[in-house]
């Protein structure tokens, strides 16, 4: 059974069974990668089903060597008993070697946020005077609006755009969609955009529907809002480092600062688990004090 061969199985799983993104299963194709050029280099002709815990520990030991943050190592260990269970259930394998297979220990990161003053000197440093200044400006806005991740502001739809309710349809990971409102101020700024610079590119046929375009008239890539970000928030002069994640972290953070129920930001931001909304939601110690003084019985 070679590596090949299970990595072709195993991506056909995530993409129907799992229904993962793009984005999503090729970082877990990548961690499989990863441990195959480890047995390609350390156990040469060892394939997936003769793998065992010692050669795995082993595989774990060259990640720290080669200087993998422990949350790296956290993640690509999931990927990895992520195959392994795959291999299992396809009855490729008859018991997991990554069972035992333990991750090392990393404590909670609390994201970087800018704040609502940092987060105008971003939007402001905007050259408008530039043909697609408009639209990195309307992009930055519903950004922060929405709090959307990078993959679903760049496949935002013309078509999910209700600006008479107020919402936006957000099609999220694994093709979930929900609804999330927009502000005044990112609708504006949509609406100058469609109005000064989309209207005029000649669009692909494939693009029609998408929002944000290039000036190809194509979709935008998510490199490209990772490099608007960067180059911005350079030239503000920015120590933190920022992405278009930041808006989002930022987006959750100022909600629930501001009073909003941890359910509802759950919601708008898509995860499945309210444990996932707190890791973007690390509340300043002003806003837990006050929090404890309204609401609890002793207080």
């Amino acid at each position: 059974m070679k590596w090949e061969e299970c990595k072709k199985g195993y991506e056909n799983y995530l993409t129907l069974e799992k229904s993962l993104s793009q984005n999503s299963i090729a970082a877990y194709i990548n961690d499989i990668n990863k441990l195959e050029d480890f047995f390609e280099k350390s156990y040469k002709g060892v394939t997936p089903e003769k793998v065992v815990l010692s050669q795995l520990k082993s595989f774990v030991e060259w990640l720290n060597n080669k200087g993998v943050s422990p949350r790296t190592q956290a993640r690509t260990i999931s990927g990895i008993k992520s195959f392994y269970k795959y291999l299992l259930i396809e009855e490729k394998i008859t018991s997991d070697p990554t069972a035992l297979l333990e991750s090392p220990k990393i404590g909670r990161k609390l994201p970087d946020i800018l704040s609502m003053e940092e987060i105008d000197t971003l939007i402001n440093a905007i050259d408008l005077k530039k043909s697609e200044g408009q639209r990195n400006k309307a992009m930055l806005e519903t950004l922060y609006s929405c709090g959307l991740r990078v993959s679903e502001l760049v496949n935002l739809k013309m078509t999910n755009l209700f600006f008479e309710q107020g919402f936006i349809k957000v099609e999220g990971k694994a093709d979930k969609e929900r609804l999330v409102p927009v502000s005044g101020r990112a609708i504006e700024e949509i609406n100058k955009y469609l109005g000064n610079y989309r209207k005029n590119l000649r669009v692909n046929k494939d693009s029609e529907n998408i929002l944000f375009l290039n000036r190809r008239g194509r979709k935008l890539s998510r490199v490209m809002i990772f490099t608007i970000i960067k180059n911005l928030a350079a030239k503000v002069k920015f120590d933190k480092k920022i992405s278009p994640h930041t808006f989002r972290h930022s987006f959750a953070t100022h909600l629930i600062n501001g009073g909003a129920d941890l359910r509802a930001v759950q919601e708008m931001l898509g995860h499945e688990s309210i444990l996932t909304t707190e890791i973007y939601t690390h509340l300043d110690k002003d806003y837990l004090k006050s929090t404890i003084h309204q609401f609890h019985p002793r207080s």
